[in-house]
């Protein structure tokens, strides 16, 4: 092997050198400061967990993206997380135990098996809130306008993607289709393929009119007429449907009105996390970016394999993400002060005193190489009179 593997990272596994560390740092403070201010507790799980936890109620669709290993001491099989929404509903359900609404904030890295997202980045430093115990569109709304705040704090401009999944749920049960069915017409809608989904509709032998409006879900995207235009093509399609699409409604409305100059988007055949998510279904996107920057939704009874069936909705984003689309990752490091190498007292007083007004002090080291300039330092600590005083440089 030659010597430069040495240095070499696994594709898309990045590491950040210490001003972009500190830019990242500064903008994850400012986030969970946020949280905090709207109740939400932060929370710590493992970086690894015993597989049949990890790939549990919403962890299923997180098969293919988990890193597998064996356990040493138990023999059992153990995973590497690639989410942490899991996690968050395994520690509300099994660990908090608690009736009233629950509200959790976590920051960690998460770990692909395949590269997926911004950059091909396979080991994503994931950002969320998770809300539990509450089913209404207010808890809903709260995780999305926070999902919003975290983006208005990272100075993005955006626009925001909506559907529901329990459209495409209830016209799928209405239409008869059996788990596989579904699961075919689901990847068709999802590739936009239209030319196919009649002749798969039909090799299904669902009735004319459920064909009608399952092939007419793939065409209902674009702005607020979208809305309109489902009602009119969806009417009869039974009361699941329309609940859905009064949700919808009613969530469109609640956030254009807080959020005036927010392009809004729906997409009813855009089903992102079908696997678990069981209402609204939302994405961020900024120009610049082809992918989504952040993204969320309502999955209900995810608890229940944990022993608590509770209502539960939340949104996440890599950080690493956001910090290298925002135009405001924080703010410049300011210039450190340069001491002499001595142990006098003053001088070891004089950079106490300077630490404390948080101020960045480097003390020299004996023989070492490079001054002032060569450590990054815009001011140096010098004896005048008798006295240490910092001066430009």
């Amino acid at each position: 092997m030659s010597g430069i593997d040495h240095w070499l990272l696994p594709e898309g596994v990045g590491e950040m050198l210490p001003d972009e560390a500190w830019r990242l740092e500064a903008l994850r403070r400012r986030l969970l400061d946020v949280y905090r201010t709207w109740g939400y507790g932060l929370i710590i799980p493992p970086l690894v967990e015993y597989l049949t936890s990890l790939l549990t109620g919403a962890g299923h669709d997180l098969d293919l993206q988990t890193f597998k290993l064996t356990d040493q001491l138990s023999g059992r099989l153990l995973g590497v997380r690639a989410d942490m929404t899991p996690q968050a509903a395994r520690i509300d359900a099994h660990a908090l135990k608690r009736d009233e609404p629950v509200r959790l904030c976590y920051l960690g890295s998460v770990l692909h098996a395949l590269p997926n997202g911004f950059a091909g980045s396979r080991s994503p430093l994931q950002v969320g809130c998770e809300l539990f115990g509450h089913a209404g569109i207010e808890s809903d709304l709260e995780i999305l306008n926070l999902m919003l705040e975290t983006l208005t704090v990272t100075g993005l401009q955006v626009h925001l993607d909506l559907g529901h999944v329990g459209i495409f749920r209830a016209l799928a049960l209405g239409a008869g289709l059996t788990a596989e069915q579904e699961a075919d017409l689901f990847d068709v809608l999802q590739r936009k393929a239209l030319p196919e989904i009649e002749p798969l509709l039909v090799s299904f032998g669902a009735a004319s009119e459920w064909r009608e409006r399952l092939a007419r879900l793939a065409s209902l995207h674009g702005g607020a007429e979208v809305l309109e235009q489902a009602q009119t093509v969806l009417t009869g399609a039974g009361d699941a449907v329309a609940a859905a699409l009064d949700n919808l409604v009613a969530i469109a409305a609640r956030v254009q009105a807080r959020w005036p100059q927010l392009p809004l988007h729906f997409d009813l055949a855009e089903l992102r996390g079908y696997g678990y998510h069981t209402g609204v279904v939302f994405a961020a996107f900024t120009p610049g970016s082809g992918q989504e920057i952040a993204r969320g939704g309502r999955y209900d009874s995810i608890g229940a394999v944990f022993g608590r069936a509770r209502p539960a909705t939340g949104f996440s984003a890599d950080l690493r993400t956001l910090m290298a689309l925002s135009p405001a990752t924080g703010e410049a490091p300011r210039g450190a002060v340069f001491a002499p190498a001595s142990d006098a007292s003053a001088l070891v007083d004089a950079i106490a005193e300077l630490r404390a007004a948080g101020e960045c002090v480097i003390a020299a080291l004996p023989g070492q190489t490079g001054g002032a300039h060569a450590m990054g330092c815009d001011r140096e600590l010098v004896e005048q009179g008798g006295a240490w005083v910092v001066v430009n440089l």
